[in-house]
């Protein structure tokens, strides 16, 4: 049973772990690092390391999408943002690019992202990302999923990630017909993922919706204002153990059916991806470390796609640095600094070695313990 707090009375809490109070203990068996594979498989998509780009317009472009995908990840870019508003977006993400981090720029950001939606570039966009030749993933939010889905599937996507801060299975509204997922995708010929959840009970229902895979987390970091704003934190750790979980527990009320878990927050190195994936994650999903590679669209600053809100944004903005290389570099090094921030995968296999599991399925039994 979890610890449960008293914090008052008549009111508990349930004591929950982020991914920087845990470690990875290693196995009696190490493991040569060239006989490690970071591999892992979406449905019928198959992806040399367990990377997923947030959809964030700081580093996803369609340009920086194919490229992750060329080096082995899934590039998603979002079909709500700058990239389907503006017909060049470059001056707009180079003007992003140069402001400071002063209280106007959330009202900037606001006041770009005003410009509508137009579903001819939705269109334009998947056709750039299909002539790139890998997989063809892009993000829509639950609320505009019925509307924007008919474009979305007429352009030809490969995989539709449905994502918002959070998602459950049940919404409820008495003003709007909300988004049915159990019967959207059943009506689909492709996987979808879903998300961001943070408990075992939502993971588990995301998952009887018949979803390919189910984001875990919220994309937190040090410029997610969800906590001030709503009050919401996930422990990503405790967040993915449960919702691995639930999978387990779906897996055997499916009979073996098996959905895959995306960690998505409180991830800035190697080690936190390695923490991730040992919880139970198939894949990670990066935000700002893409922001640090030399093809990020933002030239470096970072915003989350909530940080545009036009009544209530959920994110700061992260003035733009310098890069610490190109993308290539950033995934696979090699590292000049010894902080983890490069060759994020390269210290993934490393760290899998080191604990004697040749693959992801295997690591996800790597024991865990309290170091803070």
């Amino acid at each position: 049973m979890r610890d449960v707090v008293e914090i008052g009375l008549g009111k508990t809490a349930q004591r929950g772990y982020h991914l920087d109070e845990i470690a990875i203990v290693p196995s009696r068996r190490t493991r040569d690092v060239d006989d490690v594979s970071t591999a892992w498989q979406l449905d019928a998509y198959q992806f040399g390391i367990p990377c997923v780009g947030h959809p964030s317009d700081a580093t996803m472009s369609p340009a920086s999408a194919v490229r992750l995908g060329q080096l082995g990840g899934l590039g998603v870019l979002n079909v709500e943002g700058l990239w389907t508003r503006y017909e060049n977006p470059a001056k707009v993400l180079e003007e992003l690019a140069g402001l400071d981090e002063d209280a106007r720029t959330t009202k900037r950001l606001q006041e770009v992202y005003a410009e509508p939606i137009r579903p001819d570039l939705i269109a334009e966009r998947v056709r750039e990302l299909r002539a790139g030749g890998g997989t063809v993933a892009v993000r829509v939010s639950p609320q505009h999923t019925l509307a924007l889905a008919p474009v979305i599937l007429d352009a030809g996507v490969d995989i539709l990630v449905i994502q918002g801060t959070i998602v459950s299975a049940e919404h409820v509204s008495t003003t709007d017909e909300p988004l049915n997922l159990k019967e959207f995708i059943a009506d689909l010929d492709l996987p979808v993922i879903v998300g961001g959840c943070t408990d075992y009970k939502t993971a588990l229902h995301l998952m009887r919706t018949g979803a390919a895979g189910v984001i875990v987390g919220i994309g937190g970091d040090d410029w997610s204002t969800t906590e001030s704003v709503l009050g919401i934190r996930v422990p990503m750790a405790t967040a993915i153990a449960d919702a691995a979980a639930a999978r387990r527990d779906y897996l055997d009320e499916t009979g073996g059916r098996y959905v895959h878990l995306i960690a998505d927050g409180d991830m800035q190195t190697s080690g936190d991806i390695a923490k991730a994936l040992g919880c139970g994650a198939d894949a990670v999903m990066l935000g700002e470390p893409l922001s640090l590679c030399e093809e990020a669209p933002a030239g470096g600053a970072w915003w989350h796609s909530a940080a545009s809100h036009p009544s209530l944004p959920r994110g700061a903005f992260e003035a733009a640095g310098e890069p610490l290389g190109s993308m290539e570099k950033l995934l696979f090094g090699p590292a000049d600094e010894p902080d983890g921030q490069l060759n994020l995968f390269g210290g993934l296999r490393r760290a899998m070695a080191k604990c004697g599991y040749r693959d992801l399925k295997e690591f996800q039994k790597v024991g865990l313990v309290l170091d803070r």
